[in-house]
């Protein structure tokens, strides 16, 4: 607002005719020189609508740099390695400018109801937009474009955002403690606006007044005579306040409040709700952006002719951009499935994927896992007779793909209360010890309410050293065919089992494979909700086990600083002062457990990483490669595999879509471009090697491929053999018969992250992993502490648990 005032009230004096991009920060471009070197300028303008103060700006403008344009274009035609960033910066700047000023600016996204908006519930309402970002690809610069949605805050009284947050049903009572904590994080920072006085005001809500309205009490004068605030606004407003039991709203300072009814105040629109979504606003803010591709195509397509870059003065007539109006048509690819390998007893003993699915009818898997001893505990209102038929049927199921399990249960089947959760867990682990036998698998039928799913696999996995299987108590009812087949796909790896390989990889025919001992990395870090200040992050790093098939992966996960993005842990060393230096660390371990496995210490290592952003890629790769390369040196001195690091990106906003939207040979089933897609060349880095890999079918929505950018290659990669490599072990995802988005040791990481997170915050979270109800006081530290994590017990740390 004050750069445009700025613009329009010095432009032909003071500006020589030029027009400024700003970029909302300190920095400011103009197409040429302007007449000056430094100078000041003083812009007046209005407080509010409505009020007859004026606000007086001081802004200097001093020219810093003049844009390399000359370095640009020879990075664009791979002359220079180093990306001049700071050019394709102020190009992104212009090009964001009128969106800025149009639209509400969210990170690279712009958002505005006229794209569609719609509720969300609880006082939320989603905002559709566009995503825009400047891209250096092999073609030259390209505008990436992608529809895009996010929570906002209704433009509502606050009362009846309060009413709505929390689904009061009487607005009569006053709010409990834990309704008012909860209403106070959800608002701590929301402007909001006023119009009882005679113009309208704004103010930043900063807290919640513990008492209501009717009874909070504040001096009027100096001479410290107290009235209550609803009495305050009778007497001063002639207002009577409909909800004299809701708290007052908070705004200025501590040393100063100002305390504001509720009911006369509304939330000023565009703002963005930062908090954790529930999961039924999730699911419609999904159902919003869940557009097939032909859509989702006319919809990008809609918002750039709207954009109409051309006729934009600032960036066609001001500073010469031109942006071709077209989607780009690009060369792809299709990579062929690869064979999959089941066991010889089964009727079919090789299966090819068609169009990236597969199904387990006439097959065994390749190695059924053994398990002797198991039981089974029901926290659920299932009545004995349906666990019982449920448990004869998924073991029924496990058996018949290749399993073997005990026939009776090393203690007895129980059903429990589902607030004696964990008594009843070591109650079971105590009378298994007592005979004899450990115990393998505890099949463990959930609550009907969620929210216990964390404590059960914390107390397992972390004080019981219990491997467990978790089944939903409406499945158990249904019992459905797909279901068990699917958790005894699940069950299999936790029991040590492999449900199938890679013809290829058992016949040591894969190259960059089977030649010499190789072990596959994924590495994944993942954050604490927004809002929770904090938390943890928490890395994870998984390792195959099996070479040559590598399948089977061991999993290891690690606590570090709140959105600390580097793997802390990956090599770690301390003086001991009998023992001299220590080495420890997740690579080390990893490799140790390779060795007991295998007899082999590997000769290769390919590490997928995934969540890290472009911006992170160097300070990932000097860090974390330097960190492998101690862990190798640290188990002998001249031990030096071969490295090849691979980051995988998922959250990024490009989208393949097929040339043909009507034709079947180059579509699936959703209208998505066919699982195997590849794409090397036009949209990708000008002189990096980087690919995008569309390894899945769709299943609804539009399919977003996956980004790997290979940062360091000592083994030599061929562009054909890493990308048909990783698109082969998408379909050794060990959780279902379908090839998968992105590579599996990396979702793997991801699964082994999340499941830690449930370690730290087991009360937190609930089954499908969404925020509780409840303050979460308890879980909270000094910012700065690391909470270390419970320790993963042995006999669960050497199978997939987190599967």
């Amino acid at each position: 607002m004050i750069m445009n005032q700025l613009v329009k009230t010095f432009h032909a004096s003071h500006l020589g005719k030029r027009k400024l991009a700003y970029d909302g920060r300190k920095s400011c471009y103009t197409a040429g020189p302007l007449p000056f070197a430094s100078k000041d300028f003083v812009i007046k303008l209005d407080e509010d609508s409505g009020s007859r103060r004026e606000r007086e700006f001081k802004v200097q403008i001093k020219f810093a740099s003049k844009a390399d344009l000359y370095h640009l274009k020879e990075f664009l035609k791979g002359q220079q390695r180093d990306i001049p960033q700071e050019t394709i910066q102020f190009l992104d700047v212009v090009l964001r400018e009128k969106p800025s000023n149009s639209y509400e600016a969210v990170g690279r996204s712009f958002f505005h109801p006229e794209f569609e908006s719609g509720e969300l519930g609880n006082g939320l309402e989603y905002w559709k937009g566009f995503y825009q970002s400047l891209r250096p690809t092999q073609i030259g610069l390209s505008l990436n474009i992608d529809m895009s949605a996010r929570a906002f805050f209704e433009p509502i009284y606050v009362s009846e955002f309060v009413f709505k947050y929390l689904n009061l049903r009487d607005p009569n009572r006053p709010l409990s403690d834990q309704d008012r904590i909860k209403v106070r994080r959800a608002l701590k920072g929301v402007k909001v606006e006023n119009n009882h006085q005679d113009h309208v005001k704004h103010h930043k809500i900063s807290g919640l007044s513990t008492e209501p309205t009717q009874r909070l009490m504040f001096s009027v004068d100096e001479s410290g005579a107290q009235i209550s605030v609803y009495q305050y606004f009778r007497q001063k407003y002639n207002i009577v306040l409909k909800y004299p039991l809701l708290p007052a709203l908070q705004a200025g300072s501590a040393a100063r409040p100002i305390y504001l009814p509720m009911e006369v105040c509304k939330i000023v629109a565009g703002q963005r709700y930062t908090k954790k979504l529930n999961e039924r606003q999730v699911t419609q803010l999904l159902r919003a952006t869940c557009k097939r591709p032909e859509e989702r195509e006319n919809v990008i397509k809609k918002m750039v002719e709207k954009n109409n870059y051309n006729n934009d003065e600032l960036v066609h007539a001001e500073f010469g951009i031109q942006v071709r109006p077209d989607l780009l048509s690009i060369e792809a690819r299709v990579l062929p499935p690869p064979m999959l390998k089941y066991h010889d007893s089964g009727k079919e003993k090789r299966v090819q994927p068609n169009v990236g699915q597969w199904n387990m009818m006439n097959k065994k898997m390749i190695n059924g896992g053994k398990v002797d001893f198991w039981t089974c505990v029901n926290f659920s209102r299932s009545n004995d007779d349906v666990v019982d038929r449920f448990i004869d049927q998924l073991l029924g199921m496990c058996c018949s793909k290749g399993m073997e399990f005990g026939p009776q249960p090393l203690v007895p089947i129980r059903t429990k209360h589902s607030n004696q959760i964990e008594q009843s867990l070591i109650a079971i682990h105590s009378e298994a010890l007592k005979t004899g036998n450990k115990l393998q698998l505890l099949l463990i039928i959930l609550p009907d309410v969620t929210g216990s799913y964390g404590l059960i696999k914390r107390v397992c996995e972390t004080e019981l050293d219990i491997v467990s299987q978790c089944c939903q108590p409406k499945q158990v009812l249904k019992c459905n065919i797909q279901y068990l087949e699917n958790v005894s796909l699940k069950i299999n790896v936790k029991a040590g089992g492999r449900n199938t390989v890679l013809e290829q990889a058992l016949l040591r025919k894969m190259p960059y494979l089977s030649d010499i001992p190789t072990i596959i990395f994924g590495a994944d870090v993942t954050h604490p909700q927004p809002g929770e200040d904090s938390s943890p992050s928490i890395a994870a790093v998984v390792a195959s086990m099996d070479w040559p098939e590598v399948t089977k992966y061991r999993g290891l996960v690690s606590a570090q600083g709140h959105r600390e993005e580097i793997i802390q842990d990956l090599y770690t060393s301390y003086q001991d002062p009998n023992k001299g230096l220590v080495h420890g660390g997740l690579i080390r371990e990893h490799l140790v457990a390779f060795y007991k496995n295998t007899k082999c210490k590997p000769s290769r290592l390919i590490f997928y990483r995934d969540g890290v952003s472009e911006g992170q890629f160097n300070q990932v790769l000097l860090y974390e490669i330097d960190a492998i390369r101690k862990a190798c040196a640290s188990l002998q001195a001249d031990y030096q595999p071969r490295i090849t690091f691979v980051v995988v990106q998922k959250r990024h906003h490009t989208r393949l879509f097929p040339a043909d939207h009507k034709s079947r040979s180059t579509t699936d089933k959703s209208g998505n471009i066919l699982p195997g897609t590849v794409v090397d060349t036009k949209i990708c880095h000008p002189n990096e090697f980087d690919f995008y890999l569309c390894s899945h079918a769709g299943i609804q929505g539009t399919s977003r491929p996956a980004h790997y950018h290979v940062l360091y290659d000592e083994n030599r990669f061929s562009a054909d053999a890493l990308q048909i490599l990783t698109n082969n072990l998408c379909y050794t995802y060990a959780r279902c018969t379908r090839s998968v988005s992105i590579v599996p040791p990396a979702y793997y990481a991801h699964l082994a992250a999340f499941r830690a997170r449930y370690y730290i915050e087991a009360g937190e979270f609930s089954d499908s992993g969404s925020a509780a109800a409840g303050p979460g006081g308890a879980m909270r530290e000094r910012v700065g502490e690391v909470r270390a994590l419970p320790a993963i017990m042995d006999n669960v740390k050497d199978v997939m648990f987190y599967c």
